[in-house]
């Protein structure tokens, strides 16, 4: 007899799963549900007991200092139930350690949506009005994010994916995230320049939503400009060289990259916008030149690497006209042959991967020879797009970590540029707020 091999999508295709498997079912998914109050009960009890004579003790100072033990602030939590938000009263640091009986008694989890007052929700579009179907959080996805400079989406898209993934392992990494985030990303409010320096290299202090508009403005009025990424690998090099300090100096514009920059800002009393890194910013800048047309050119790393990198961005952005592509290796007498098919490809923006400075420098003495309206320097960028190097975890960029990352991928490169660099660029910020620039 015949047997056919056809499968029914859906439920109706699935074999019909074991009745001892279907009655627990529904007592796995509540024991599931109920984790994440289980860690909170058993984390902040445990961190109350061990920290009990410092709450005495901080508690007697605000009574003696105010009248009052605790200060209180009306909030809205589950269910949009109000609940008062408790920190101690006086001017002595730790007023935010009575959040630990906000945590035992369920008002708020470590992790999840930042609370709000009745204000705030007047104001809350329908469409975010899930993020009352769960305990908000003292750890919030969007301003951990925020304080490492990683807030590309805006609060809502942040909370709705918190909210949809939000799975055990999810709530503790968070919460545990928030810690080492907090610690990393300070708490104190900081000056927000609109321009950062470090010895003499003027850096813009914006956002990713704004430098996107930036580089959409000047195609749209037809400019030529070179836009650099700068790190403190970066800042060391340009500390010494001076003929690629230069060249940044005369950039169009000069965007921070990496955690690096972010405490140098906080040793200098300054604060971070927004990390804009070139990995960050390539896949939204494809995104808006699918949208509006704009033909892109990729330029650099080993061969067939850069074409990986374009249709890995074409399948994620059907309507991305990538112009051209080229490897980085060639030879000086290939060079006018480069940059010919670059010009003839129509290309308005041109992504070159060389490294730094090498790719500044090449920049540079070939601008007025480049059509693209806009040309940046990308590093290594097309390496993880075309998927030969694996970027780090979204949770250890949250924290700061994705230098140790790249570390371990590859020591012999990378071990002087962190190891030796990152103590170097922050010892020499230090010289700067001591002694004024270089």
């Amino acid at each position: 007899m015949f047997e056919s091999n056809t499968k029914i999508p859906g439920p109706l295709g699935q074999k019909i799963k074991p009745v001892s498997r279907r009655l627990l079912s529904p007592w796995l998914l509540f024991i599931q549900s109920c984790l994440p109050r289980m860690f909170d009960l058993v984390s902040s009890l445990v961190l109350v007991l061990l920290l009990f004579p410092l709450l005495l003790l901080r508690g007697i100072i605000a009574y003696l200092q105010t009248g009052h033990v605790l200060k209180r602030q009306i909030q809205l939590g589950r269910f949009q139930n109000e609940f008062e938000r408790l920190s101690f009263s006086g001017s002595l640091p730790g007023k935010s350690l009575a959040v630990l009986l906000n945590v035992l008694r369920g008002d708020l989890s470590w992790a999840g949506p930042r609370p709000m007052t009745h204000e705030e929700l007047l104001n809350l579009p329908t469409n975010a009005l899930f993020r009352f179907d769960i305990t908000p959080g003292v750890i919030s996805p969007y301003l951990l994010r925020k304080k490492m400079g990683l807030a590309y989406d805006d609060e809502l898209m942040t909370d709705r994916e918190f909210y949809y993934g939000g799975a055990v392992k999810e709530h503790v990494g968070l919460s545990l995230r928030g810690v080492v985030g907090s610690f990393l990303g300070g708490n104190e409010a900081r000056v927000v320049p609109p321009m950062l320096n470090f010895w003499g290299v003027n850096i813009v202090n914006t956002t990713m939503l704004e430098a996107l508009d930036w580089v959409e403005y000047q195609i749209e009025k037809k400019k030529k400009v070179l836009l650099a990424f700068v790190n403190p690998d970066c800042l060391n090099i340009a500390y010494t060289n001076t003929h690629y300090r230069a060249i940044l100096q005369a950039a169009d514009r000069v965007l921070p990259d990496g955690i690096g920059i972010n405490i140098g800002c906080r040793m200098l009393n300054e604060s971070l916008m927004a990390n804009i890194n070139g990995t960050d910013l390539f896949p939204r800048l494809c995104e808006r030149a699918a949208k509006n047309r704009h033909g892109l050119f990729l330029l650099g790393g080993m061969p067939g690497i850069a074409d990986f990198a374009a249709k890995a961005m074409q399948k994620r952005y059907p309507d991305l006209i990538v112009a051209g592509v080229h490897d980085g290796y060639f030879t000086p007498e290939q060079e006018s042959q480069v940059i010919e098919m670059i010009n003839k490809s129509g290309a308005v923006i041109l992504f070159v991967g060389f490294g730094v400075p090498k790719q500044e420098l090449w920049l540079a003495r070939n601008r007025e020879l480049l059509e693209p309206n806009v040309c940046l320097g990308v590093g290594g960028l097309f390496d993880f797009y075309s998927g030969r190097i694996k970027r780090a975890p979204v949770w250890m960029r949250e924290v700061g970590l994705e230098w140790t990352w790249r570390l371990l991928q590859e020591p012999g490169r990378m071990w002087r540029r962190y190891i030796i660099g990152n103590p170097l660029f922050l010892y020499r910020v230090w010289l700067q707020s001591h002694q004024g620039e270089k």
